[in-house]
C-alpha cells in the first residue's frame, strides 16, 4: 500500500534514550486525557521504574492510561511491573504469551516490535527505543545507539488509530470488557502546527504485509545521490540487497552501518554472509563498535528519512508488527545524515574489500553456515518465500 504522506507536521529527532525518555516522561507527567503506549521491551530497571511511575502518576490523576507490551521481548512485565501498574489504576495489557519451546505454533512468531506512545492526541513518540535503561548491558559499555521521532500535527491521526486498533484487537481476544476503548481525545485530524511532511507505516499479517519493505526499496531504487542505511539486525532478502547493489552500480554512494559487537551470534554471522557481494558491487560496510547498535535508520538524497522500529531481516519483515516514520524533509534528513555521520566517526570502523578478502575459509562457512540455518528456521516457519 502506498505511503500517504501529511504536510503539515513538527518533527524532533531524538538521539539515543538520554534524549527520548526525558520528553517521554515530561508529555506523560503533563497529560490531561490520556495515554497510550506500545513496547516491546517493558524493563524493571532505572529508565522502566521511571516510565512506570509518570503512568501510575497520571492514572490517579485521572488521565487513562493504556500500556501494551509483547509477551515474548517482556517476558518479566506480567511478573514484575504490570501488578504495579495495575494498582495504579493503567490498564495493562499483554500482546501474545511468551513462546513456549514445547509449543512452538507458527503464529506465536508474531510478535509485537512496535514502539509507539500517544498522549493526548497532541504528541506521539515513534522508533526503535524500547522502555529499557541504555545502559542496562552486562559489559558495562556506552549507551545503545537508536533513535525516536517526537511527532506534532496531522501524522498524530493514523498513529493514534494504529494504537487504538490493536488495543480492541488484544482486548476481544482477552475478553477484557473493563478496557473497552473510551478516548478522551484526537476526534478529527489534528490542525498542521508546522512545515514537514510525512507518512506513518505500519508492517503487520492483514493489509500491511509489505509496506515499510516497498518504502525502502522504492527510496532506494529512486536514489541518486547516497543511501547511507543504519540497521541493527541486517538480514535482507534478494530484492532488497538487489537494489543496493544496483544503487552502487549507477553510481549511488550506498553506506550500510551495522552491528560491529556480537549480540546474537547467530544472526551476526548471517550478515557477515552477506558482506562479499555487497563489497564486491561497492557498497560500503560500517561496523559501530562503540556500544551495541540498535537504529533502524536511512537517509536517501538527503530529503528522503526513515526512523522506526523495523530491522532489515526475516523477524521485522515477515513477521512482527513494526511501525516506521517516513519523512520527506531537506532539514530533517539532513540531520539525521549528519547525526549518523558523526556516530561512525566516532564509533564504527569500516570493512574494505581487501580486509575482507583476507578473511579465512573457515570463518566464511561459518558465516555461511550461519546464513543457512537463518533461512532454514525461517522457511519452517512459513514465511521464507522468494523474496
Amino acid at each position: 500500500m502506498k505511503a500517504e504522506f501529511l504536510p503539515g507536521n513538527r518533527l524532533k529527532l531524538l538521539n539515543s534514550g538520554s534524549e527520548y525518555f526525558p520528553q517521554l516522561i515530561g508529555a506523560i507527567r503533563e497529560a490531561r486525557h490520556e495515554v497510550h503506549l506500545e513496547s516491546y521491551i517493558f524493563e524493571d530497571d532505572d529508565t522502566g521504574r521511571a516510565v512506570a511511575d509518570a503512568m501510575i502518576g497520571a492514572a490517579q490523576r485521572g488521565v487513562i492510561v493504556r500500556v501494551l507490551v509483547d509477551g515474548f521481548g517482556a517476558r518479566d512485565f506480567a511478573r514484575r511491573l504490570q501488578p504495579m501498574l495495575v494498582v495504579g489504576g493503567v490498564q495493562a495489557m499483554i500482546y501474545r504469551p511468551e513462546i513456549s519451546r514445547f509449543h512452538l505454533r507458527r503464529h506465536r512468531l508474531r510478535r509485537l516490535h512496535r514502539k509507539l506512545a500517544v498522549i493526548d492526541g497532541e504528541v506521539a513518540f515513534v522508533g526503535g527505543i524500547n522502555v529499557i535503561d541504555d545502559l542496562n548491558n552486562p559489559e558495562r559499555m556506552p549507551p545503545r545507539f537508536d533513535y525516536a521521532v517526537r511527532v506534532e500535527g496531522p501524522l498524530l491521526q493514523p498513529i493514534n488509530t494504529t494504537l487504538h486498533r490493536l488495543w480492541e484487537l488484544v482486548v476481544w481476544a482477552r475478553l477484557r470488557r473493563r478496557y473497552r476503548l473510551v478516548s478522551r481525545a484526537l476526534r478529527g485530524r489534528p490542525e498542521p502546527v508546522g512545515s514537514q511532511t510525512a507518512a506513518f507505516l505500519v508492517r503487520d499479517n492483514i493489509r500491511h504485509r509489505r509496506d515499510i519493505e516497498q518504502a525502502y526499496l522504492t527510496a532506494i531504487s529512486a536514489a541518486r545521490r547516497h543511501v547511507l542505511l543504519a540497521n541493527a539486525y541486517f538480514l535482507p532478502g534478494r530484492r532488497f540487497r538487489r537494489a543496493l547493489r544496483d544503487a552502487a552500480r549507477r553510481g549511488v554512494r550506498v553506506v550500510v552501518l551495522l552491528q560491529g559487537r556480537v549480540e546474537y551470534r547467530l544472526q551476526h554471522y548471517a550478515t557477515q554472509a552477506l558482506y562479499d557481494r555487497l563489497l564486491h558491487t561497492g557498497v560500503r560496510i560500517f561496523e559501530y563498535r562503540r556500544s551495541f547498535l540498535h537504529a533502524k535508520v536511512a537517509v536517501i538524497d538527503d530529503h528522503w528519512a526513515t526512523v522506526g522500529s523495523s530491522n532489515i531481516d526475516p523477524f521485522s519483515l515477515l513477521l512482527a508488527r513494526e511501525a516506521n516514520i517516513v519523512v520527506d524533509d531537506e532539514k530533517f534528513a539532513t540531520e539525521l545524515r549528519c547525526s549518523l555521520e558523526e556516530a561512525m566517526t566516532i564509533g564504527a570502523r569500516e570493512m574494505p574489500i581487501e580486509t575482507w578478502k583476507r578473511v579465512p575459509w573457515y570463518r566464511r562457512l561459518l558465516h555461511w553456515a550461519s546464513y543457512g540455518l537463518v533461512r532454514f528456521f525461517v522457511g519452517i516457519s512459513g514465511y521464507g518465500g522468494k523474496r
